[in-house]
């Protein structure tokens, strides 16, 4: 899979920081390593920031590690918070690269536990009882385990010094955030993505709550950035749009070469409805019965896989499609490398979940791989036709349509077809917008602790 869709093969070391492993705290606390320095004390200005993810290192949210290396690669100082142990098996080999260290939090899971934490915040945290009362009737509204565990993130802050959170997904890692920034007297941040605001299951009403007490709220695409200001118009200030970048010095870019006898297409992404693979595979057998030659290989893995494997079955399209299951990121490049075209036919699915913009298209239209993908949430963002305000940087179509992936899938194979214009404009267009290092660097600039006060809820003591 790409950088942030989940297909590393490196085997996955039981560890807090890459090569050290981790021992878990006598009681309900923090799984640290302990081979950094620091709790609290500093011996430089830089801000010290807590990332918060709900799993780390989780193998389809890589996007996560290209953020974090580019804000260490400018000087930030950041300690990454993990709320769940992760289950993947395969990591892709960036992951040793990050230098900030790891603290996984441990979830409780008897109420003895859940009490010791209250009384070590009681001690270590300052005005715990009247912080941790003002926002009782949050607290009320969410998991046990994720109250618990902002207790826990609290005092683990504190110790560590850490002046500010930064929160990725607006649910269970911001929910936490959320009760540690109040009762550490830090701010919080939080990057919205997709599942987290668009599923079915959404509580809009936390979620806004969540939200309203965010120092920034971070959106990933003009699209996203429109949907939360509709849907939450009390936090439109504080909205700010940071796009998901990728090191593009590392997709280095190759002029397309013409499409041979066969069309080669690439497709990567977890095997679940929002990818839409299934669209391809009918679009396939499509494409195939009018004539067009292709060969088609899909990276990656997930619960519809036996459905797909079924599909293609029925279709005869063994030849034609193959299921390639998970790949590193150096066999996605070469994946890449071999298609004359990307195709990432998204969809929303039936429960609201949507991508927010799959990577794997940034890294192709980087490498100078012509794409084809839908009109979903922020994709057009990237993937658009010729305008006004600039060439075409890939094919747009709408989601689900198969005669128009078929379509576009033999205009691809065309001998007059733009691969050359397209590929430039979209390399283009990816050092412009897609750039992690400057996305890293507004990040930590709109979320800095002095960007602006957090909201206080009310009656916290600030």
């Amino acid at each position: 899979m790409s950088l942030s869709d989940g297909a590393g093969v490196v085997p996955a070391p039981r560890v807090s920081r890459l090569g050290r492993e981790t021992a878990p705290s006598p009681r309900f606390g923090t799984v640290v390593n302990d081979a950094f320095p620091g709790w609290g004390e500093k011996s430089d200005p830089t801000p010290r920031t807590g990332y918060v993810v709900k799993v780390y290192p989780r193998f389809s949210e890589t996007f996560v590690v290209t953020e974090v290396l580019a804000r260490e690669a400018a000087g930030d100082d950041l300690t990454i918070f993990g709320l769940r142990p992760t289950t993947d098996a395969r990591f892709h080999p960036e992951l040793a690269m990050v230098r900030a260290p790891v603290v996984h939090l441990t979830k409780p899971t008897k109420l003895t536990d859940g009490w010791a934490g209250l009384a070590s915040a009681q001690e270590q945290l300052p005005d715990f009882a009247e912080r941790f009362a003002s926002i009782l009737p949050y607290l009320a509204r969410i998991d046990a385990t994720d109250a618990l565990q902002g207790i826990d993130l609290a005092i683990a802050a504190r110790r560590r010094g850490i002046e500010h959170l930064h929160a990725h997904f607006a649910s269970v890692a911001a929910r936490v955030a959320y009760v540690a920034s109040v009762l550490a007297d830090i701010t919080f941040s939080v990057t919205t993505h997709a599942k987290d605001i668009f599923h079915a299951d959404v509580d809009a009403d936390l979620l806004g709550e969540v939200l309203g007490a965010a120092s920034t709220v971070v959106a990933i695409s003009e699209y996203n950035q429109g949907f939360l200001e509709g849907q939450y118009p009390e936090v439109t200030e504080r909205i700010r749009l940071v796009r998901n970048g990728i090191d593009v010095e590392r997709f280095t870019y190759s002029a397309p070469t013409p499409v041979g006898d066969t069309l080669r297409v690439a497709a990567v992404g977890r095997l679940v409805e929002k990818k839409g693979f299934d669209v391809l595979v009918d679009a396939a057998a499509l494409a195939r019965d009018r004539g067009l030659s292709l060969e088609v290989r899909i990276a990656g893995d997930g619960e519809l896989r036996e459905d797909l494997e079924a599909q293609i079955t029925a279709a005869g399209l063994e030849g034609t499609v193959t299921l390639l299951g998970p790949r590193g990121q150096d066999e996605i490049r070469d994946l890449l490398r071999w298609a004359d075209v990307l195709v990432a036919p998204c969809v929303v699915g039936r429960d609201g979940n949507a991508d927010g913009l799959p990577t794997v298209l940034l890294e192709a239209m980087a490498m100078g791989v012509p794409c084809v993908s839908t009109a979903v949430t922020g994709i057009p963002e990237a993937i658009h036709p010729a305008s006004p305000e600039g060439p075409a940087t890939g094919l747009l179509l709408p989601p689900g349509d198969v005669e128009a992936v078929a379509a576009a899938m033999e205009d691809a194979a065309r001998p007059d077809f733009p691969r050359t214009e397209i590929a430039r404009s979209a390399r283009a267009l990816i050092e412009t917008e897609f750039d992690s290092r400057v996305q890293a660097r507004r990040l930590a600039d709109v979320t800095a602790p002095s960007a602006r006060p957090a909201p206080q809820p009310t009656g916290a003591v600030r």
